[in-house]
């Protein structure tokens, strides 16, 4: 959530915020409405309070007609404290309720519009012209096949569409993936961390996936327990309730968990392969830092996924998402998306986003400054989304025979393997 304070001395700017991002103007002044009514029916239960605990003391030193008059004064008082009081709850109960609808203040330099109307900021690598090599390049579900490393038609017949089994050299390569980029993320200062999967409403709620995100998550109704799409929540809410001191700033976490999403929305979006499932993996970096400092670890991130895609030796760009393709818990998001040969264009394979200070208020993370308590910032960004990455890998690396040249930087974690080969049929 963002600062109410903010919000009274600077309306304007979350005006223009919401209507960036494509979202209701009038919130913001439903929001300054609804907090006026908590701040005027506080000050007013005040008063009456004082007021009763004056008239209390004049009533034992009363007698006869004037202590009568005091006690009927009294008996009123305590009806108008009741009712002040439940005012102010319910004033209370409606700011906090429109203020979590409220998205994070989109950052100034954040180009406005929809998914299209994204910035491209760097372009890294060389795309490969298989033409001019003599072959066509074939999709990763061929490859993954080819090299019995993926298997849809089992995943379905066993959970449904949209699952898959990585098989064989499939798993061998998740499983190298997920340990160099935690090798990477270990040697920038990281802290591994192995996530749970299974998390409360609050730690949901406070990450801000149940506004927007909420028609994508998986819910336990008897439980009341949620599936995180990303080790982000479970990272987000593990300092919930603390306050940190600053000379312990940053704090760096590197998650790995599995992550499920319902994809709504996306029927008949990449139904092919396992671009777009219900569940992977993913080596998540999640920092918390002071808020002055937000900006500066934001391209921080962004360098550790750069340098992440490079050792991947893929071709990608670097994108500065526009306003109305933000989640509402990021003021400002930059994407990594790697060319995919045959698909013909370039495709989101790591993000991170500046939460601000967001999400710490959502979940009461603050950190000491000397005597000063305050929220802190927040930041999360992709290091390795596994099914993404190995569609990147099998198609950018793929050779003429459907064997897969294996990048330089996983190969000790595939026993030295320098080439995927193809099953003998």
């Amino acid at each position: 959530m963002i600062d109410l304070r903010l919000l009274r001395e600077d309306p304007d700017r979350a005006r223009a915020s919401q209507r960036a991002r494509g979202e209701d103007v009038a919130l913001v002044d439903s929001l300054l409405s609804a907090d006026e009514r908590r701040r005027s029916s506080g000050v007013r239960f005040d008063e009456l309070r004082a007021e009763q605990k004056a008239l209390g003391k004049l009533i034992p030193k009363a007698a006869g007609d004037e202590k009568a008059e005091l006690l009927k004064k009294a008996s009123q008082l305590a009806a108008d404290v009741k009712a002040a009081d439940a005012e102010r709850d319910a004033a209370d109960a409606e700011t906090q309720e429109l203020l979590l609808r409220l998205g994070n203040l989109v950052h100034p330099d954040v180009p406005v519009g929809g998914e299209e109307d994204f910035v491209t900021l760097e372009t890294h690598g060389t795309i490969r012209d298989f033409a001019a090599e003599g072959f066509a390049p074939k999709d990763h579900l061929e490859l993954g096949q080819l090299l019995g490393a993926i298997d849809v038609e089992r995943g379905a017949k066993v959970s449904g569409s949209r699952f898959y089994f990585l098989t064989g050299v499939g798993a061998l390569l998740e499983l190298a993936l997920v340990n160099a980029a935690m090798a990477q993320a270990t040697a920038a200062g990281f802290t591994p961390m192995l996530t749970p999967a299974l998390v409360r409403p609050q730690s949901m709620a406070g990450t801000g996936f149940l506004g927007q995100a909420a028609q994508d998550v998986y819910h336990l109704d008897k439980d009341d327990l949620y599936l995180v799409g990303t080790s982000e929540v479970a990272l987000a809410a593990y300092h919930m309730d603390e306050i940190l001191d600053a000379d312990k700033l940053p704090l760096r976490y590197a998650g790995f968990s599995p992550c499920f999403r319902r994809e709504a929305g996306s029927h008949g979006k990449d139904t092919r392969g396992i671009f777009r499932v219900h569940q992977f993996d993913k080596v998540e970096m999640f920092s918390y830092v002071a808020p002055e400092d937000s900006q500066a670890e934001h391209q921080r991130l962004l360098d550790w996924e750069k340098q992440w895609l490079t050792a991947l030796e893929l071709p990608f760009r670097v994108i500065d998402v526009a306003s109305g393709d933000l989640g509402s818990s990021a003021a400002r998001k930059f994407d990594c998306e790697a060319w995919i040969p045959t698909q013909g264009k370039y495709r989101e394979l790591t993000s991170t986003s500046d939460c601000t200070e967001f999400q710490s208020r959502r979940l009461s993370i603050r950190m000491r400054d000397g005597k000063q308590v305050k929220p802190l910032a927040t930041l999360n960004g992709t290091l390795c989304a596994v099914p993404r990455t190995i569609v990147a890998i099998l198609e950018n690396h793929q050779l003429a025979d459907g064997s897969v040249r294996v990048p330089e930087v996983l190969r000790p974690y595939l026993g030295g393997r320098e080439v995927l080969e193809p099953q003998a049929k």
